[in-house]
């Protein structure tokens, strides 16, 4: 026989959010949940590329391997030495 009291209540219709939008709702523990990550904006699913960026990662890995392209220095085509 299953112990009484000691299991979290459940919510059947929890509601799941993703930038602020409704995306679905779900069987939970909690009844509100925040995610950066669902089906409908994964790439896997969705066919596209997105770097989902958390503090920089991204960038200090294209820094530390030189895979940032340098912007070429501008040149003043209207002026003339002479």
């Amino acid at each position: 026989m299953a112990k009484s009291d000691i299991h979290p209540q459940w919510y059947p219709e929890a509601k799941v959010f993703c930038n602020g939008q409704l995306v679905m709702t779900v069987g939970s523990t909690k009844p509100e949940l925040h995610v950066d990550v669902w089906s409908g904006n994964h790439p896997f699913f969705t066919g596209t590329q997105k770097i989902i960026d958390t503090e920089g990662r991204v960038e200090r890995f294209m820094k530390k391997y030189g895979m940032f392209e340098e912007q070429a220095p501008a040149t003043d085509s209207g002026s003339t030495d002479q």
